[in-house]
């Protein structure tokens, strides 16, 4: 393999270095589990039956019998996620394909999964990030029952993922197979839809008219076909080895996905303790797979979410990173996919064109990851990820997956890559630290000089656009959006009257502590500031006339205020009483007191 790219050798070395306290006490941890024998073995024979009861007679005399794996299945199904409602029929498909080896699977437990379509914009938005430390503590207390061998996953979208994740890693010694359900087929064009919202913010389109075109959109079982959080998660599960290679973006309800299924079920056998292929998901999660995580988010242009996902699941296995660690690989990574938002084809046209195999290669032969990595895919490291999944006569099999794009427009090479360098900035200045994505900004705006516009919310925002209060250059600075102060919502809703205004030729930007919709794209937003408001970060000092200069080149974020003034200025700041209660708000007081910063991973379990 090519020799490893200056940056991502010593970015490594800086991580493994800050982590080595935390990183040992945690393999220690797994070691000590592992030689505990928390599994069956432990259990007395009223723990057992319970655990048996109403398994069928077959099933019950293996679990008995203590001879064969069994596997814990953690599912996020429910039937109104469109990526979640296929997972329906896994757990049936996964048991018949573990009792044709000889084994045993069981649904551990079931998690939260919550759909950020459905509530953008609404109250139940403000439990969306909590829900992913709400999802690990539930597979945490599905793997409790100590019955199981190791555990398969399911789950797609925006938080779940992260958190199956973090919750998996509390049982590290315990092998782990995410098996995903796969995008849904190609709708309406992601041109299209943005057009129509766009046109229904300017009184342009009526609701039947926007109706239709989301519909045309969002219109079958598995994942929304744009590449937001949900796809990235996808990504991630590939480049960090949870996947069996090339599962990320195979239909659902095709024989190709029931095949993988069953195979990540039955490879899952293959790698528990009671092998010779024995590999928890502790060691699988390293300091080279965060790492390799990182690259492919840069490299494919993934959400925004995952600066702070990324962080949160490394500390669940003692690995510390940052956003320097992100900001230093984004300027060596280069972008090789054109992907919405950041281009116009979907994720089914992007794995047609070479999807992830083609990207994993040409990173891999620039010496821009690790592929001397443990996976869940066997010895070959990293490498094996370039292959492709196929049917031979119905046997599930892997081929070389293609060496040179096959359209040009939507994956590329090394030597011709979309952008320079990954389209993930960290912005810092007197306004605090903030992340920016430019993969989808023009080039006249990633430098926006211009006065603030101060919001205390995304509504707020909507209603001055709908009154014609907007029609300038301005700086949409979004207060009190971070995860103490209500949560942390995502703020998608201002991303059509923002993009309206830019289209009508003005010099248009966000700056909030607040998060955006993974599909965050042509509207330049310097997001998750840093102290959010509430905490005495600078952002909370902005008023409205105040001259805001972004530079995306420089990472410059500021506020041209006189210094003296700006130091001698107080926070304005409003009343967040009516966050604190309705729609569930109230069971997650402890949860906002508690949270930590964006830049720390939002986490509220840890203490």
């Amino acid at each position: 393999m090519p020799k490893l790219h200056a940056t991502v050798e010593k970015v490594t070395e800086r991580v493994i270095k800050r982590s080595e306290g935390p990183r040992s006490a945690y393999l220690a941890q797994i070691e000590a589990a592992r030689s505990q024998k928390t599994t069956r073995t432990r259990l007395s024979c009223t723990n057992i039956a319970h655990a048996v009861a109403a398994v069928p007679a077959n099933d019950k005399l293996v679990l008995h019998a203590e001879r064969a794996p069994n596997l814990g299945i953690v599912t996020s199904y429910n039937d109104m996620l469109s990526a979640h409602q296929p997972f329906e029929t896994f757990p049936e498909r996964i048991k018949q394909a573990v009792r044709r080896m000889g084994a045993t699977a069981q649904v551990a437990g079931g998690t939260p999964a919550m759909c950020d379509g459905v509530t953008q914009g609404q109250p139940g938005m403000e439990l969306s990030l909590f829900s992913r430390d709400v999802i690990a503590m539930s597979t945490a207390i599905a793997l409790s029952h100590d019955m199981f061998d190791a555990g398969v996953y399911l789950g797609v979208c925006d938080k779940i993922v992260p958190g199956l994740l973090m919750g998996a890693l509390t049982f590290g010694h315990l092998p782990a197979v995410f098996i995903p359900a796969g995008p849904m087929t190609t709708g309406a064009s992601n041109k299209e839809k943005a057009e129509i919202r766009q046109r229904f913010a300017t009184g342009d389109a009526t609701r039947q008219e926007l109706l239709e075109s989301e519909s045309r959109s969002y219109h079958g079982p598995g994942t929304c076909t744009f590449y937001g959080t949900a796809n990235s998660n996808q990504m991630l599960m590939e480049f960090m080895g949870l996947h069996l290679p090339g599962a990320a973006f195979i239909n659902p309800g095709t024989p190709l996905r029931d095949a993988l299924t069953e195979a990540a079920a039955v490879r899952a056998l293959s790698i528990t303790d009671r092998g010779n292929e024995y590999t928890p998901v502790g060691k699988v999660i390293s300091e080279k797979s965060m790492i390799n995580g990182l690259v492919g988010l840069l490299a494919t242009s993934g959400s925004t979410n995952h600066t702070m996902h990324l962080v949160a699941i490394a500390k669940m296995a003692g690995i510390i990173i940052d956003w320097d660690d992100f900001d230093e690989l984004s300027h060596v990574v280069p972008l090789l996919t054109h992907v919405y938002p950041s281009g116009s084809a979907d994720v089914n046209e992007f794995h047609a064109a070479g999807g992830l195999g083609l990207v994993m290669r040409e990173l891999l032969g620039a010496g821009l990851l690790h592929d001397d990595v443990t996976t869940v895919a066997g010895d070959g490291g990293l490498s094996q990820y370039t292959q492709e999944p196929w049917l031979d006569n119905d046997d599930l099999s892997w081929r070389d997956g293609p060496e040179k794009p096959l359209d040009e427009t939507i994956v590329t090479t090394m030597d011709k890559p979309f952008q320079a360098d990954g389209g993930l900035r960290l912005m810092h200045g007197n306004l605090g630290r903030a992340v920016i994505k430019t993969s989808a900004l023009a080039d006249d705006a990633r430098v926006i000089e211009a006065p603030a516009v101060v919001f205390h919310s995304q509504a707020a925002l909507t209603k001055a656009f709908e009154a014609g209060e907007l029609e300038r250059d301005l700086i949409a600075v979004v207060k009190c959006q971070g995860p103490r102060a209500n949560g942390m919502p995502e703020l998608h809703k201002m991303t059509p009257p923002l993009g309206v205004l830019m289209d009508r030729g003005f010099k248009v930007a966000l700056v909030t502590d607040g998060r955006m919709s993974g599909a965050s794209g042509k509207v330049p937003a310097a997001i998750h500031v840093s102290p959010e408001c509430v905490l005495g970060g600078p952002l909370g000092k902005v008023q409205t006339g105040d001259i805001i200069r972004l530079d995306t080149h420089t990472g410059e974020m500021n506020a041209l205020v006189n210094e003296t003034v700006w130091k001698e200025r107080d926070a304005d700041l409003p009343d967040l009483s009516a966050n604190q209660a309705d729609t569930g708000r109230e069971l997650f007081k402890t949860a906002r007191q508690t949270v930590t910063s964006a830049e720390s991973g939002a986490i509220s379990l840890l203490g």
